[in-house]
């Protein structure tokens, strides 16, 4: 049995649909016919029972299924630790990320273990208020972060991830009790000021220095990290633009979070040093772009838990 028969009897064994598994290894669905049958006469017994609506696999093919599937992982493994090692692909990636995207970015880690078995990624936290530090620095070799990037001696891309935005305001706010905002409504109302370290391009492309009508929007003061941010928030001397995964990892006393209807969505990037990449990190990119841009599922309403105990209490 040819390598492509094989892989065309394992996805039709997990998938059970003809025309699924041809769009899926992107052949024809008389070729998917041709190789099942192929295959069921030199074994000399059915692998699938089909009918005009079903397709089921049967004990004997249920345990070729199992007996193929072993095999065909091991010698995939086996071309990817070769390839890795010709393509000198080896060692840890050391990956900065901030808060919960390492979660996020979890799906591309594990492809890029699967690819690269002799690889591991090691992920560090970084934050906002010293964004290019630990990168610069070689504490790490690459960084996912909000585009956009324009650091002359750091390449950026490929996106990874993408998502919306929230306002982060205290319960206490004259906004708390909106179901949605504008951008225009950071209009006289104090945002963070993240320090001389980020670049004012990076930071305003997050928590913009004017509204879209060119109205200003005042900062200060100064925050270090994202739980002085949200201490300061629940204390209502600021607010803030936060991407919109927050609603579904930080739920923070005293503060809601509204979503932003017409605000840009976030591109995450992979971040790395232009001068010294290395293939460790060029692997890690390709993954990252074959895998191509994933959204950010979104969590729970925004902020709808709070602003219905507010409103109670009202």
């Amino acid at each position: 049995m040819e390598l492509r028969d094989i892989e065309i009897f394992l996805t039709l064994s997990e998938e059970l649909h003809f025309s699924r598994t041809a769009e899926k290894l992107r052949i024809t669905q008389a070729r998917v016919s041709q190789s099942i049958k192929k295959q069921e006469r030199r074994i000399g017994a059915p692998l699938f029972e089909r009918t005009s609506r079903t397709v089921r696999i049967t004990p004997i093919g249920s345990r070729l299924y199992d007996d193929l599937r072993r095999a065909y992982d091991l010698i995939h493994s086996g071309l990817a630790r070769a390839t890795s090692t010709a393509q000198g692909v080896q060692g840890t990636l050391r990956l900065g990320v901030m808060g919960a995207l390492g979660n996020e970015l979890r799906p591309v880690i594990e492809e890029f273990r699967t690819r690269h078995p002799g690889c591991d990624v090691q992920t560090t936290e970084f934050h906002f208020s010293e964004p290019f530090t630990a990168l610069r620095s070689g504490e790490v070799d690459m960084q996912l972060m909000w585009l956009p990037v324009r650091e002359t001696d750091l390449t950026a891309g490929p996106v990874v991830l993408t998502e919306g935005r929230v306002l982060a305001v205290a319960e206490t706010s004259d906004l708390a009790r909106r179901t949605s905002v504008s951008m225009e409504e950071l209009a006289g109302r104090h945002v963070l000021d993240a320090g001389p370290a980020a670049p004012d391009y990076w930071i305003h492309a997050m928590i913009p220095a004017s509204t879209p009508a060119g109205r200003p929007v005042p900062r200060g003061p100064r925050v270090r990290t994202f739980h002085e941010a949200l201490t300061l928030i629940a204390a209502g001397q600021i607010v803030s633009t936060l991407n919109a995964h927050v609603d579904r990892y930080y739920t923070y006393p005293g503060i809601v979070y509204l979503p932003v209807h017409d605000a840009p969505r976030t591109e995450w990037a992979l971040i790395r040093r232009a001068a010294d990449e290395t293939p460790l990190m060029r692997a890690f990119a390709q993954t990252g772009h074959d895998m191509g841009p994933r959204p950010i599922a979104p969590g729970p309403e925004a902020g709808s838990y709070r602003v219905e105990n507010a409103a109670r209490e009202a």
